[in-house]
């Protein structure tokens, strides 16, 4: 199955992610790329909001209306023809301006920002990756690592308050931790590793809080061969819908396990499709980041995402 009805709304973008559809029907974008968060209108007028620095990855709005994003400090960029590979040949993801992973808060009225959170009990952030808020007004996020020449590093799962006063290290390490959401009822969390190609889930006892260990996960559903995972959002029904490497696309994965592939075919077709979100009165507008190629794209989706806090 193909999204062969979506339309191509804005091009050019330095390596797009992180889309947050607004109300009025724009949308937030990151560029890893060219470090700053634009909002892109409906007919297709790109606007720099915020110039952040490093490689911002992904965004969420908070409780307060201020854009959260996670900065993963800078990326190593090659082209190999008309795409954009956020690594060197060799595989090397942090550049030599590489200014460390942050958590930052961003004005969107103004575009002021500040950098909320640069480290976890002592340990700097290397790769924050993407974020989730929760009904109770903290959000979740994703570390997902940085690789250099000889070592790279692990990643973790992470829960913050988004006033700057709480971090706490949930799950360590994992696997290039990417794509985090939660499940309908808020009791069940969902993090995409990346390398695996593994879509992970823990039950929750409250805010931040594990119902049991960081070993007590549940595999939802794992891809074969080379297809790898990327960012993710639900769907109110409760489907996860994970941006899938390589192939170029969405793997739409029940909480039972079942998957289907919706492809971006023909012209669409993009190696590194990484995000999704869902818009428009009814959510049954898709979000989708075809980041290889620098677009953003619009289509109709089948069923309605879950509406996100706050």
């Amino acid at each position: 199955m193909a999204f062969d009805d979506a339309q191509v709304v804005a091009t050019g973008l330095g390596f797009p992610e992180g889309p947050v559809a607004l109300p009025d029907g724009s949308v937030l974008c990151v560029e890893l790329r060219h470090g700053r968060l634009v909002r892109v209108a409906e007919d297709g007028t790109v606007d720099t909001v915020a110039e952040l620095g490093g490689s911002p990855n992904g965004a969420a709005i908070g409780p307060d209306g201020a854009a959260y994003v996670c900065n993963s400090g800078g990326f190593c960029f090659m082209d190999l023809g008309p795409i954009a590979v956020p690594q060197t040949p060799e595989g090397v993801t942090q550049p030599d301006d590489y200014i460390g992973g942050r958590i930052q808060r961003v004005d969107l009225s103004t575009g002021e920002w500040t950098d909320l959170y640069t480290e976890v009990d002592g340990h700097g952030l290397r790769g924050p990756n993407d974020l989730v808020f929760d009904g109770d007004g903290g959000f979740w996020f994703t570390d997902h690592g940085k690789r250099r020449v000889r070592d790279e590093d692990r990643g973790g799962l992470y829960y913050a308050r988004p006033d700057g006063s709480s971090v706490t290290e949930v799950v360590y390490p994992l696997e290039a931790p990417n794509g985090v959401g939660l499940a309908p009822d808020g009791r069940r969390l969902y993090v995409a590793e990346t390398h695996t190609g593994r879509l992970w889930a823990w039950d929750l006892s409250g805010a931040g809080q594990l119902a049991g260990t960081a070993d007590d996960r549940t595999l939802v559903a794992g891809l074969p061969g080379m297809q790898l995972f990327d960012s993710l959002a639900v769907e109110e029904g409760g489907n996860v819908c994970v941006a899938t490497l390589v192939n170029g696309g969405i793997s739409v994965i029940s909480p039972g396990g079942d998957v289907e592939h919706l492809a971006a075919d023909g012209e669409l077709f993009d190696p590194l499709v990484t995000n999704i979100c869902f818009g428009g009165a009814d959510r049954t507008t898709a979000w989708i980041t075809l980041s290889g190629t620098g677009r953003l794209v619009r289509c109709d989706w089948p069923r309605p995402g879950l509406r996100l806090p706050p």
